[in-house]
């Protein structure tokens, strides 16, 4: 009996120590959330605009903090992360800061497969439920097309230079379709291959400052032209 109970002791210390080893925090979900409470304590959401995104919304805030801080705009860029990861993480850092406009740059981590084999469909999927829960809470959205990249250094032979093209028509027959303003960083960054213009680039995928200076000249009129527009009914 004693043996039984003991083993069962074991078991449960083994399980309770494995569950907490496993547990991860998937979407990142801590990343922002003193940022968010700060914020909320502040009020004064009149012309809030979230960037969500990944590292390149992330690296746009280190490398320009400038754009950021002399505008109201917030980043909620977190690196290598998937449109799931995203999805899961809306509510909390776009939603309930309630903010007019939110800037969505999302997909080419799907593409390398960072959480796992991704097809366009389902990328598009996720980006289609952020847009439609930032619609249904009276938030405007600007729908980003993915950055161009011909390949990617930390997982080779995913083709994105193909990927990248169809995902964007993807976006933009979607926004065109529920009237959301669509904005083509692509067009304005990629070279004849598909890749990124080596001036804009640090790696074929992030930006340097110069490509973060082609951003901003687009975003700011995108923004204002998503207040602008009122998005269609399904």
């Amino acid at each position: 009996m004693r043996i039984l109970v003991l083993k069962s002791v074991f078991l449960i210390i083994f399980l309770v120590g494995n569950f907490s080893i496993n547990a991860q925090d998937w979407a990142n979900l801590k990343r922002y959330q003193k940022e968010n409470d700060t914020l909320l304590l502040k009020g004064n959401a009149e012309n809030r605009v979230v960037f969500m995104g990944n590292s390149i919304t992330e690296g746009w805030k280190s490398m320009h903090p400038e754009f950021f801080n002399k505008n109201p705009y917030i980043c909620r860029g977190i690196s290598g992360q998937t449109t799931p990861q995203m999805l899961l993480r809306f509510r909390q850092d776009v939603i309930e800061l309630n903010p007019r406009v939110v800037v969505i740059l999302a997909g080419t981590n799907d593409i390398a497969g960072n959480t796992g084999p991704s097809t366009p469909e389902m990328i598009m999927d996720n980006i289609r439920s952020m847009a439609e829960l930032a619609t249904a809470n009276n938030i405007r959205v600007v729908l980003c097309s993915v950055l161009p990249a011909y390949d990617y250094p930390w997982r080779k032979g995913m083709k994105p230079n193909i990927k990248i093209p169809e995902l964007n028509k993807m976006i933009k027959a979607y926004a065109d379709e529920r009237r959301i303003t669509y904005l083509d960083y692509f067009g304005a960054m990629a070279n004849e291959k598909n890749g990124m213009i080596a001036e804009y680039t640090t790696d074929g995928v992030h930006c340097t400052s110069a490509g973060y200076d082609v951003m901003e000249k687009m975003v700011i009129p995108a923004i204002a032209k998503a207040l602008k527009t009122k998005p269609a009914k399904k």
